[in-house]
């Protein structure tokens, strides 16, 4: 019999078509919860984001984060502290760091002990190089959403040349540090949906924020690599132009995208990683085991079939609220208890 494949070989094989061993689960770190190793962990050149920690702070821009106990510590920038009024004037604000002095082999060195001590095993778990929030989103972090939507439509051009000035500074970054990290796989963050629909059109992605990604997404083709998109919200309007520039796996695919559809539309091409929403019922802190596990697995049985799935799913709280970590637990629990055979059954 052969050896059962390592969490970091199945989720790498999927993008070569190969179903994995049993069904998984993404996680967005560790997981207190989990009986295997992590599929995948980000990666990646830490002083890019010492802001992102349960402290806050201020960003390499200048922008400042603040945190919530409630919201489990997750960072945002500081409402009405915005660091850009106008878009014209972006050249006099955003000043990126000199980074002519890195030494960036001992960077990657302490990063990767750092996630050692985690307890994270390059060997077993798929690395994927992540830098930054994105264009988009940088964009809204400097302008706030009112203000930075106007400017995308009122000022383009302008808005083009800060996207080009973000971009020139992050792939040097990369350019210089990716190949320190020795990376499995490079994942493009950048959130440019609401639930209901995207924040911006096509058109505009395409002109705006879609060469960035893809001259970001190159230092992973050129290499060999897979390419993965953190797109929240209802974005299956873009999922044709991540194809353009190489995307194989998509995350976290939210239930107000056509999620069958896109599963049937590309199927290996793209893994859908998501389809788990809690809402209603399930989030209620009276909402028994029970019901929960029972929604994890209809979410399952439902998206699975065809293969070209993982799971992704989690609730975010305070830490000690213990509604919902009972609920991450059941969830976990729940993946990693679905049956093998049924697994394999619907592929």
């Amino acid at each position: 019999m052969a050896a059962q494949r390592t969490p970091k070989q199945n989720f790498l094989d999927m993008a070569k078509g190969i179903p994995s061993d049993t069904l998984m689960q993404f996680a967005y770190g560790p997981n207190p919860y989990s009986k295997r190793p992590l599929m995948t962990m980000f990666c990646g050149p830490g002083f890019l984001n010492q802001h992102r920690s349960p402290e806050g702070g201020k960003d390499i821009w200048g922008v400042n984060y603040i945190t919530t106990k409630d919201t489990g510590y997750s960072g945002m920038p500081e409402p009405n502290n915005f660091i850009l009024k106008d878009i014209t004037k972006w050249r006099d604000v955003i000043t990126a760091p000199d980074i002519s002095g890195f030494d960036w082999e001992k960077m990657a060195k302490n990063d990767m002990d750092f996630l050692a001590k985690m307890g994270i095993n390059p060997d077993e778990t798929a690395m994927m190089y992540s830098m930054h929030f994105g264009y988009f989103q940088l964009l809204m972090s400097f302008m706030g959403f009112t203000e930075g939507l106007c400017a995308i439509y009122e000022e383009p051009e302008e808005v083009k040349a800060l996207m080009e000035y973000l971009c020139d500074f992050y792939t040097e970054v990369e350019a210089k540090s990716f190949d320190y990290y020795q990376p499995d796989l490079i994942e493009i963050v950048d959130d440019t949906a609401a639930w209901g629909a995207p924040f911006i059109s096509p058109d505009q992605y395409r002109e705006l924020i879609k060469p960035y990604h893809a001259k970001e997404a190159q230092f992973a083709l050129d290499r060999g690599l897979s390419v993965a998109m953190h797109d929240c919200g209802k974005c299956e309007a873009f999922i044709d132009d991540w194809r353009d520039f190489g995307v194989q796996y998509w995350e976290p695919a939210q239930t107000c995208n056509d999620l069958l559809g896109i599963k049937e539309k590309y199927g290996s091409d793209l893994i859908v990683i998501g389809g788990f929403d809690a809402n209603g019922e399930l989030i209620k802190p009276e909402c028994s085991e029970e019901n929960f596990k029972k929604a994890v697995n209809d979410v399952i049985d439902n998206l699975l079939p065809g293969g070209n799935y993982i799971f992704d799913g989690w609730l975010f709280g305070a830490p000690d609220d213990e509604a919902v970590n009972n609920k991450n637990k059941w969830l976990t629990e729940a993946v990693e208890d679905y049956d093998v055979k049924r697994y394999r059954s619907k592929l």
